[in-house]
């Protein structure tokens, strides 16, 4: 890139942490732009690697429902993916000749349960058994605990997969591969991903004093969030929670309608963003997160080396152009 002087720079964004569990993260990302910011979250969401479960064999199904709908379900159930990353798609892996089942690049899993009471039995992802103990089903007790209810054994929960009823019965085997979201959802390892412009809000102090309470109070009631508040002892207008911003403009049309326009004056920083990223339990969100940049990387990376620039703009679009400064 290059300067107003003509003299070249780079950017170097930095990122602060707010608040960080196993499941979720908020984090700022600054001196940056939005093409880089957005990259950022479209690789969290749809290629950081997971692996999921994509080929399952029915042997013995007497429940209620149908050997696909099994299947789907089962697919869609969120495995531990620490060594996501490690492995080889099963497209690209040698020692099994692409067919996806080996130690390299598949991890396979059985489940067999048979109902042998008049109680209903409930089929969950606990009765899933892998075949490798870092490659399992996502424990969402160890993610959220919830407090027990009557209708719940504390640490006896999972992801429902069938009921049974007496007699009926289901024994299957599953593969789970190496994938990315791009390629289909269930590989996502990203529950949502969103980020905003911090806001940089201004309060015109000479116009503020020309109000009076009524007319303050009407002012921040006029934004859907509680963006302002009123200082109780000065009587003065007050951020409260800029974050809480929406970029409704409500307040501002309420400034002109008081015939006060300037009163507030509220810009989005163009360098500084706000991320929300809730994992759904494959990868913690904060993996997610050195994951992404990761991957992100070895994009650029190629987009560096490649010499192809039309191939390169098909595959990295807007993105491409922008690492080459067209």
């Amino acid at each position: 890139m290059e300067g107003g002087g003509g003299k070249s720079y780079q950017r170097m964004p930095r990122v602060k942490i707010r608040e960080i569990r196993d499941d979720f993260m908020k984090f700022e990302l600054h001196d940056t732009d939005a093409s880089i910011a957005n990259a950022l979250r479209r690789v969290m969401i749809a290629e950081v690697p997971t692996i999921a479960i994509d080929l399952v064999e029915i042997e013995i199904n007497s429940s209620v429902l149908n050997d696909e709908f099994i299947a789907h379900r089962v697919g869609l159930i969120p495995l531990t993916s620490d060594r996501a990353m490690g492995m080889r798609f099963s497209r690209d892996c040698d020692a099994c000749d692409g067919d996806g089942q080996c130690e390299f690049c598949s991890v396979e899993f059985h489940l067999r349960a048979k109902c042998l009471t008049e109680q209903t039995l409930d089929v969950t992802s606990k009765d899933l058994y892998s075949s490798d103990h870092t490659v399992v089903p996502v424990d969402f007790d160890t993610l959220a605990p919830l407090p027990p209810t009557d209708h719940d054994i504390p640490n006896q929960r999972g992801i429902i997969i069938v009921k049974l009823r007496k007699g009926q019965e289901l024994k299957l085997r599953a593969i789970a591969r190496k994938g990315i979201g791009k390629d289909h959802a269930k590989w996502s390892p990203a529950a949502t991903v969103t980020f905003m412009y911090e806001p940089d809000i201004h309060i015109n102090e000479d116009l503020m004093e020309t109000l009076t309470l009524e007319e303050k109070t009407a002012l921040i009631e006029s934004c859907p969030t509680e963006v302002f508040e009123i200082d109780p002892r000065t009587q003065q207008v007050l951020v409260k929670d800029h974050e809480a911003y929406t970029y409704d403009d409500e307040v501002l049309k309420k400034a002109e309608a008081m015939g006060k326009p300037g009163l507030i004056e509220i810009r989005a920083k163009e360098d500084s963003f706000i991320f929300t990223v809730e994992s759904t339990g494959a990868i913690k969100a904060s993996q997610l997160l050195l994951n992404a940049i990761e991957v992100l990387k070895q994009k650029l990376d190629a987009v560096r080396l490649s010499d192809d620039t039309v191939e390169a703009d098909d595959q990295f679009g807007e993105l491409g152009a922008h690492m080459r400064g067209g």
